[in-house]
């Protein structure tokens, strides 16, 4: 009886001794840090590849940010000036003999501007503005960075400044912005030429604007 139970032991002893082992063995071959370091590895090889890509859009988004700053600027910079213009008297006369007028002088344009910003219809001073200084281009991929800047800004559906333009004009425009040309915006540049002629021009010579211009220009003339 005695030597069943240990027998009995004995089997139980070696039973316990080989599952500590086949516990132990794995975490001896295993080096450490190991297992960590491939984990590591590739969280640190992702992290390093989205860190770039992140970058890369960053810094192209910046670029884009400040291509259309600076052309921004160019555009606001020549219709501010044209505001600090003072018209002579001889201009103020002239402008109400045509639009055409109006439009050639500089600081016609400047006062037209003043006048379309009470009705909240400037873009439309804007883009003919813009336009003109398009046409001068000759380089060509400034030309087709300026071309998609213009129809962002002002022929997008999307854009709050979008100027009112028919479906022709539009088809030819967005056909031309397949190639842009320094005469992409000819046609919309007319139309909106001619809608401030036709209902925006009319206005302003009945405006306050225009007649106190009128005013100050006549005692300009009396007192010499």
């Amino acid at each position: 009886m005695g030597s069943e139970r240990m027998e009995m032991r004995k089997r139980q002893m070696s039973v316990q001794q080989e599952s500590v082992a086949g516990t132990t063995a794995p975490a001896q071959n295993e080096q450490p840090g190991q297992g960590n370091r491939g984990s590591n590895a590739c969280c640190f090889c992702w992290c390093c590849c989205c860190s770039c890509s992140c970058l890369t859009v960053r810094n192209e988004d910046r670029e884009e940010r400040n291509r259309r700053a600076s052309y921004d600027l160019k555009a606001e910079g020549n219709a501010d000036f044209e505001e600090s213009l003072k018209p002579t008297a001889e201009e103020v006369l002239l402008w109400g003999q045509s639009f055409d007028q109006l439009m050639h002088c500089p600081a016609g344009r400047s006062a037209f501007r003043q006048f379309l910003r009470t009705e909240f219809s400037e873009e439309n001073m804007l883009f003919w503005l813009a336009c003109e200084e398009f046409s001068k281009e000759t380089n060509k991929s400034v030309i087709e960075e300026r071309a998609r800047i213009i129809y962002e800004d002002y022929i997008s559906i999307l854009s709050p400044k979008e100027v009112s333009l028919d479906s022709r004009v539009r088809e030819v425009i967005n056909r031309n912005m397949l190639e842009p040309t320094s005469h992409t915006f000819d046609d919309a540049q007319l139309q909106i030429y001619t809608l401030m002629q036709r209902d925006s021009y009319p206005r302003f010579m009945n405006s306050p604007v225009y007649k106190n211009l009128i005013k100050t220009v006549s005692e300009q003339l009396v007192e010499s």
